[in-house]
């Protein structure tokens, strides 16, 4: 059977009849109750709203829908993981994204918890016969640090980059700095045992064939409301539905700035130095952050493994484009800084389209 044909049948269709109702008297069943394929709309009587946060426009939009859809915001909460950790690398993320995290969750009055796995990217690359570090989580209590359990876990060796695929058991990063570390934050809070909580992050279908695919409501792995612990966790995707024009229209709406790497031409938010970037955006880190590439171009020739599958490096693949003009040197010069001094909310006649808005070419799928 075609794949994609299997999908439909195993779970779309089943998806949608159950939204519809055409369940009752037939023997039709659901692939998983509570699970639907399409849910823009959900009824929201949560105790708590948790905002996964990496400080792109999707994460933004997905907390401005919250609140247009009148939220409380003393029930939200926003979560972002370090990806470099807070040990000192500086591999791979924007200087500025720890304290531009900060300042918007202050804009908005809504607390931010961090989370880290300790040594970051490059720390989880090192690793070699070892096991990976400890997570280190942030709670209204202060920083817990969650140690491995290494009677029951193997160690491991990476010694390389993660790949640029849709498997997050060779494209690493995702599930290690930030998949891991959310499901032990949510499992080592006990302030969830008894209490109906919902996960919202902002994964869009147009982004990628696998996003397409994805449920927009369905229980969280981390859900636990049939057991000792009462921990009821569901999973939503509001904006997964949405056109990236919706979701820079909510931006412009609430007066929120366009983030720095949209400004600077970057069709996507996510690390500086993100596995997936195309030879245009590692020509334009060449031109403009002189330097930026040889930590990576060292690790390179260190592991004999190129970040691209067509083992060219990272330096040569700089060499196949021409690099973006930037024209914004405000934000070209708050991308150099750790601390993030621009505003967060401008007034109405000050909102600009960044240069990056709908380069879907710039930067690759995730």
């Amino acid at each position: 059977m075609n794949v994609s044909h299997q999908y439909d049948d195993t779970v779309v269709i089943p998806s949608l009849k159950h939204q519809l109702g055409l369940f009752p008297g037939t023997d039709v069943k659901p692939a998983k109750a509570g699970t639907f394929f399409s849910a823009p709309e959900i009824t929201l009587d949560y105790d708590m709203y948790i905002v996964g946060f990496s400080s792109g426009k999707d994460s933004i939009a997905s907390l401005l829908h919250l609140l247009d859809l009148g939220v409380d915001r003393s029930k939200m909460e926003l979560w972002h993981h370090d990806v470099d950790g807070r040990e000192g690398s500086t591999l791979v993320d924007w200087r500025f994204t720890e304290s531009y995290c900060k300042k918007f969750a202050e804009a908005f009055g809504i607390p931010i918890y961090f989370s880290w796995l300790e040594g970051g990217f490059e720390g989880e690359m090192l690793k070699e016969n070892s096991f990976s570090k400890p997570h280190w989580v942030e709670t209204p209590d202060g920083l817990v640090k969650l140690e491995r359990d290494t009677e029951r876990a193997q160690p491991g060796t990476r010694l390389k980059f993660p790949q640029v695929s849709a498997s997050l058991q060779t494209r690493w990063c995702s599930s290690a700095l930030k998949i891991d570390v959310g499901r032990r934050a949510l499992t080592n809070q006990s302030r969830f045992n008894g209490q109906k909580v919902l996960f919202i992050t902002g994964e869009r279908r147009e982004e990628s064939p696998n996003r397409a695919k994805y449920n927009q409501l369905e229980a969280h792995v981390c859900d636990r409301r049939s057991g000792r612990l009462a921990r009821h966790i569901d999973a939503w995707r509001p904006v997964l539905e949405w056109s990236e024009e919706q979701v820079w229209d909510i931006l412009r709406r609430h007066g929120v700035s366009a983030p720095v790497p949209y400004r600077l031409g970057w069709g996507r938010s996510s690390c500086m130095k993100c596995i997936f970037n195309s030879p245009e955006i590692w020509a334009t880190l060449r031109e403009y952050f002189p330097g930026s590439l040889d930590d990576i171009a060292g690790y390179e020739r260190r592991f004999n493994t190129t970040i691209s599958r067509s083992k060219i490096s990272i330096v040569d693949i700089s060499k196949q484009a021409k690099p973006l003009v930037i024209h914004d040197h405000e934000a070209l010069l708050q991308a150099v800084k750790k601390e993030y001094d621009l505003p967060i909310i401008v007034p109405s006649s000050q909102w600009v389209m960044p240069a990056g808005a709908f380069s879907h070419g710039s930067c690759g799928p995730s």
